[in-house]
């Protein structure tokens, strides 16, 4: 086949999850991004490598992206030829993201600095060189992309994703009562239709929101 579709799952997910997306590109390659990535800066070295790995045996090429996947890709393929994007509940500010967190675990930023690590009561680790690189590494995105959010995403707020959607000209469609992690029987409907209908036809990319 001419083209390839790139799966790049969230934290926690692996390549395997690219078979669910199989069916939905039927005259595409759909292949998983093996990586073991767990920061930026890890996935700025090996996202590249892995792209055009893939890259080279195609004509063109697509990319799925999933949570902190998505992030990592706005990081590291910013400069790739990628026709489209489909990024679902996407990271797209993690300077707030870190900072909601510092909130949620009652850490300051003087004490994470001291620190440099804080495990929270939640399961994170709170990085002062994490909140560096992204402070040092604003992201650039000009890829035409689609936008899939959950309504009740409690990673990511509604302006942020919204205000991101604005300022790269992506469509935004939000899923009523939908999480950050889509994986319910409705949810994964709404998602393939979704797929189904940004996938089949020539893209007009403006500043759209679809509520449904």
């Amino acid at each position: 086949m001419d083209k390839a579709v790139i799966y790049i799952h969230g934290k926690g997910g692996d390549a395997e999850e690219a078979l669910h997306y199989k069916s939905l590109f039927s005259d595409c390659d759909v292949i998983g991004l093996d990586y073991t990535a767990q920061f930026p800066w890890e996935a700025k070295e090996e996202f590249p490598l892995l792209f055009n790995s893939i890259y080279r045996n195609y004509k063109t090429v697509e990319i799925i992206a999933n949570s902190i996947g998505a992030y990592f890709a706005i990081n590291a393929l910013s400069n790739q030829q990628i026709e489209k994007a489909y990024f679902i509940s996407p990271i797209v500010d993690m300077e707030r993201l870190i900072a909601d967190m510092m909130i949620w675990a009652n850490v300051t930023e003087d004490e994470l600095k001291e620190k440099k690590e804080i495990q929270t009561t939640f399961g994170e680790t709170l990085s002062w060189d994490y909140l560096c690189y992204v402070r040092e590494n604003p992201i650039i995105w000009k890829i035409p992309t689609h936008i899939l959010y959950g309504e009740k995403d409690n990673l990511t707020a509604y302006g942020t994703i919204f205000e991101f959607a604005q300022r790269t000209h992506s469509t935004l469609s939000v899923m009523r009562n939908g999480e950050h992690w889509f994986h319910t029987e409705e949810q994964m409907k709404f998602l393939d239709e979704w797929i189904v209908e940004n996938s089949k036809h020539n893209d007009r990319f403006s500043r759209a929101t679809c509520v449904r």
